[in-house]
């Protein structure tokens, strides 16, 4: 454990990453489970981005901010995943002071953009289903494109103001970080001088985030619940009104459930396990779920590959003939 000698104590320069588990019979099935699961999740994001790029049918609101989200899915997973995956062939996955810096802020700047974005599209589909006849006025490209970087905004504010107040905590302990990745709660219990300002900061930021993107979804999804049992008569109908909404609702429920049950609960009932296993849910499954949650239950997406895949074996076919 490297540490550079200051008076009588000693500033770490580098951490520990203990990892998931310490079970070296489960090194070698969960690296490979792991590795499996990121591969998923790059190809099902890198192939939504690029059949929303190429399909001019899905060139729309919705799936201009789907293809954010899976953007955002994309580099968060690979802010983690990586490091995690070296914790599982390597004998101690040690990582630098800056570059456990570097991947707290980028995990967190990227986070935060996915709630915002996942709060976007709510609106967008607020708009879409309670008022259809102003859609296309108001869901204009500029706005589109205003609301998208707000959320980048939002997430660059909060990553720079937690990693500032982190960089500027001593640590001069053990340097063992019991987790995965370099997260706010593991780092703040090995800091050897006064946490309070980052704590409070864990729940101004974290709290306000958190609340306003969760009332903005509810009060979306209240407004288009209440349009869809009054507006909406025929069962067919509903159900189409109901299927729009159902991929993002249940990518809300499983991401805002995760970061929920992680920082909300009291330091005296949290668990190590529980946090890692949680933190798994958010930054490495909800990525690879994303992409196939919105294309298997979404028509536009199916008839987009279904057009592509058609419109290849045309241009295969003449080339060979």
């Amino acid at each position: 454990m490297r540490r550079m000698a200051v008076g009588n104590n000693t500033i770490v320069t580098e951490f520990i990453l203990l990892g998931l588990t310490n079970q070296t019979e489960l090194q070698t099935p969960l690296f490979i489970l792991f590795l499996g699961i990121y591969l998923v999740s790059m190809v099902g994001n890198l192939i939504l981005i690029l059949l929303i790029w190429v399909s001019s049918q899905l060139h729309t609101p919705m799936y201009y901010f789907l293809s954010n989200l899976s953007f955002i899915d994309l580099c968060y997973s690979s802010v983690i995943t990586p490091k995690m995956l070296e914790n599982f062939v390597s004998e101690k996955n040690i990582i630098s002071y800056p570059g456990c810096m570097a991947q707290f802020f980028f995990f967190l700047f990227f986070v935060i953009a996915e709630v915002y974005m996942l709060t976007t599209m709510a609106y967008d589909r607020y708009v879409a289903i309670c008022r259809p006849l102003l859609y296309n006025i108001t869901m204009v490209p500029w706005f589109c494109s205003l609301l998208v970087a707000g959320g980048y905004i939002m997430g660059g504010t909060g990553a720079i103001a937690h990693t500032s107040c982190l960089a500027r905590l001593s640590f001069c302990g053990d340097n063992v970080i019991h987790h995965y990745f370099c997260d706010i709660l593991p780092l703040l219990k090995l800091s050897c001088s006064s946490t309070y300002i980052n704590k409070l900061l864990v729940m101004i930021v974290g709290g306000f985030n958190l609340l306003a993107t969760t009332l903005l979804i509810w009060i979306s999804y209240t407004f288009i619940l209440l349009n869809i049992l009054h507006m909406i008569h025929s069962a067919k109908g509903r159900s189409k009104a109901f299927s729009t909404c159902g991929s993002h609702l249940a990518s809300v429920a499983i991401l805002y459930g995760s970061i929920i049950f992680m920082y909300c609960q009291p330091a005296s009932t949290s668990n190590i396990t529980e946090q890692k296993v949680s933190s798994v849910i958010y930054t490495i499954v909800i990525p690879m779920l994303n992409p196939w949650i919105y294309s298997l239950r979404n028509k536009d997406v199916k008839d987009a590959l279904r057009k592509i895949r058609k419109d290849w074996r045309v241009f295969w076919f003449k080339q060979h003939h």
